[in-house]
């Protein structure tokens, strides 16, 4: 290991958290925004290909449940696997590390392998299932063909970057998104307009951009530069290493399948109730909300080492100081961007699309939608302490009750109430509002208990 990359790490249990939050935080924020654009860019150009953009960005819109499946996948590794690598790094343990890491690309390796098939051979009967109609069918097969002959490359990418992050890399983290993103943000034009691929070239930029963000990635952790690395006496599987990464990363791995339900059952929903125009707005709705979100989660992420290491070196002030700032200042985000969205809904709508009927309805439902992201930065600061301490019940808990309690039961009851296409939007702020409250209540119970030596013990 390299001299820089020991003192890196070990700045983690001895810089002072405001400048060491910072330093490792805007990296990381900035690495999520550009992530954003993977998807995001690709939306923005396809709603304004000429004659077809509203409905190829509504068939586009409908592949959304399996992208964020292919990403729960990598979040069961990554966000699983780095606080347990980062807890071993502080209390010394860099051999448990790389057996932890090194474990981590096998299990990605296979769940890439699984997922290529199954969503390749059977992706048109379920687009439908999802929500597709029969003037959207294909653009949504067109694009997510593609998509998912590159599954390997977003599965290294997303999954192993935290793994970068968890050192305390944050700018290396940084520069395997920026990678990608640049590549795809210069040849999405090149492919839709100039190739006239359409929703296909949008694809096919996508899958080559993830592919030079995972040979980044592939190329830093195993390389001397990296504190822990993929070393192949440790690729042969370690069943009950495996065992403790999913304990931990099956909290976001639920809370991303569960997105991929949840868009399933609006699609659905907004179809039967409203149509084609609404399933439109969805897309739109959900990739402003992935604006706010996005930079919140990037943010946490950044912050989690700091968390976890001094967890393990058991610097228990450390871990205090870091967690008050981070809920405060994730509530503060979130609540600002509430109040753009909800003031300003046409700005953010216009950016998607340029069809008046879909922009005046997005611009109509965005405020009722995005009226309870507020409380996100509660939930988000709560749920990154309780992930960076190892507690996988409580963060599995808290994720189940915003999805699969709240928000997927709210959705399909409200609307059939009065038979209004409405109480869709309605749902989103309500499960919001609900979950972040009982997260912030279970956080101020628990706290003091998962802060102690008999805590860390019971993490092998």
């Amino acid at each position: 290991m390299s001299s820089n990359t020991q003192s890196e790490e070990s700045r983690l249990g001895t810089e002072r958290i405001p400048s060491l939050m910072f330093r490792l935080a805007i990296p990381s924020v900035i690495a999520q925004l550009i992530n954003v654009l993977y998807n995001i860019v690709d939306r923005m150009y396809i709603g304004h290909i000429p004659e077809i953009g509203d409905i190829a960005l509504t068939g586009v819109g409908i592949t959304f449940p399996i992208i964020m499946i292919i990403s729960a996948f990598s979040y069961f590794v990554g966000s699983g696997g780095a606080p347990l690598a980062a807890i071993q790094m502080g209390k010394g343990n860099k051999e448990k590390a790389d057996q932890i890491l090194s474990n981590g690309f096998v299990v990605l390796l296979c769940f890439s392998f699984i997922l290529t098939i199954i969503f390749y051979l059977f992706k048109e009967p379920m687009l439908y299932m999802f929500g597709a109609s029969d003037n959207t069918i294909t653009y949504a097969v067109d694009y997510i063909g593609i998509y998912t002959l590159g599954t390997v490359f977003v599965q290294l990418s997303l999954g192993l970057n935290p793994f970068i992050s968890s050192q305390g890399q944050a700018k290396i983290a940084m520069f395997s998104v920026l990678i990608g993103a640049i590549t795809n943000i210069v040849l999405d034009p090149i492919f839709i307009f100039a190739l006239d691929m359409g929703v296909r070239g949008a694809a096919l930029a996508t899958v080559t951009s993830q592919a030079f963000s995972a040979i980044w990635v592939l190329g830093f952790l195993t390389s001397k530069r990296s504190a822990i690395r993929i070393r192949k006496c440790y690729l042969k599987p370690n069943i009950p290493l495996i065992f403790s990464i999913a304990a931990l990363g099956i909290s976001p791995f639920i809370m991303q399948a569960t997105e991929s339900a949840i868009n399933i059952v609006l699609n659905r929903g907004l179809q039967h109730y409203g149509g084609d125009l609404y399933v439109g707005s969805m897309t739109i709705l959900q990739s402003v909300i992935q604006l706010i979100v996005v930079p919140i989660q990037g943010f946490t992420q950044g912050i989690q080492p700091i968390i976890s290491y001094n967890f393990g070196a058991k610097k228990f002030d450390r871990v205090k100081t870091t967690y008050k700032i981070t809920i405060a200042t994730t509530f503060i985000i979130s609540t600002i961007c509430c109040l753009l969205t909800v003031f300003f809904p046409s700005m953010f709508a216009s950016i998607f699309t340029h069809k008046e009927d879909l922009l005046q309805l997005a611009t109509k439902v965005m405020p009722i939608f995005m009226a309870g992201i507020f409380m996100f930065g509660i939930q988000m600061g709560c749920q990154t302490t309780f992930m960076g301490l190892g507690q996988a019940k409580i963060s599995l808990f808290l994720a189940l009750l915003r999805k699969v309690f709240l928000l997927i039961p709210l959705a399909i009851i409200l609307p059939a109430i009065n038979n209004d296409v409405m109480g869709i939007y309605w749902a989103e702020p309500i499960s919001d509002i609900v979950s972040a409250t009982t997260a912030g209540i279970i956080f101020l119970v628990v706290r003091k208990k998962i802060l102690s030596e008999q805590a860390l013990s019971k993490l092998k």
